[in-house]
């Protein structure tokens, strides 16, 4: 575990080394691979045991970090908005040494949306994207809202994280106060509201290759088709049976799968287009 402090936030992060020999480009040339997870109760460990270990074990360099706000990064008041989400993900990548390396983000659910503000807003660093059931559509941000204001107002002044340490649920009593944190002490619900939402014209102007995962019965399938009928780099849109918004969660074998395919394909081009 370790704590890095960039720009004027103090991130919790885990770096995993490349931990086996991969066919194709070695470690050092390949892109860094940089998970995002998603909002309020979610964290870094939600990648750790069903991508990032994996992931790592294919030989790929792994970075894994907190949100701000977010796990056991610092939580400031301020700066949820997406813009200063992309700036905290390269500050934090330039404290780290590795402001230069292409990058391979892989975000799942809101992480996704930042993600793909983050390949928009450098593309001469990103040099892939993974997306797992990504929101990209006004309504998603609408429906958020209105879910985090409902949960915000359920939580103030709750003593539900008091009752959850005596009944020595610590984790969940953590996860709840950080939820509360968030929503009733910092300007996290009215930046989502704000959030600009993308276009065809955003999607046209990616220049990675991408990946987009989701459950059949995902209400995000359409915005991902939106997506890749538009992006001119869409490798796939893995649709798994059976499943909703849960795919990091419920299908860690088919994901995985899917997931180091996309990385290994992604490295190997990359490879290729130095060459040339």
């Amino acid at each position: 575990m370790a704590f890095v402090p960039a720009g004027t936030v103090r991130f919790h992060v885990q770096q995993l080394p490349a931990t086996a020999h991969a066919d194709g480009p070695d470690a050092s040339d390949r892109p860094v691979v940089v998970f995002v997870h998603g909002l309020v109760v979610d964290n870094l460990s939600s990648f750790y045991c069903p991508l990032a270990v994996p992931v790592a074990r294919a030989g790929h360099e792994v970075v894994l970090y907190d949100l701000r706000g977010h796990g056991r990064t610092e939580r400031p008041a301020t700066g949820y908005d997406s813009r200063t989400a992309v700036r905290d993900l390269f500050a934090l990548l330039g404290a780290l040494d590795l402001g230069r390396r292409p990058v391979h983000l892989v975000g799942n659910s809101y992480g996704g949306t930042l993600a793909l503000h983050a390949a928009l807003a450098r593309p001469d660093l990103v040099a892939g994207l993974t997306l797992l059931e990504p929101p990209l559509s006004g309504a998603w941000v609408d429906n958020m809202v209105d879910t985090l204001s409902a949960a915000a107002l359920s939580l103030e002044d709750s003593a539900v994280p008091a009752e959850l340490l005596t009944l020595r649920l610590r984790k969940a009593a953590n996860l709840t106060a950080i939820a509360d944190d968030l929503l009733n002490r910092t300007t996290l619900i009215d930046d989502i509201a704000a959030s600009r939402t993308f276009t065809p014209v955003d999607y046209a102007g990616l220049r990675c290759p991408v990946l987009i995962v989701c459950g059949e019965h995902s209400e995000l399938v359409p915005g991902a088709r939106e997506l890749a009928r538009h992006a001119p780099h869409v490798t796939a849109v893995e649709i798994l049976p059976g499943l909703g918004h849960d795919v990091l969660k419920e299908s860690s074998g088919a994901l995985r799968a899917a997931v180091l395919s996309h990385l290994d394909a992604t490295a190997t081009a990359m490879a290729g287009a130095l060459v040339r």
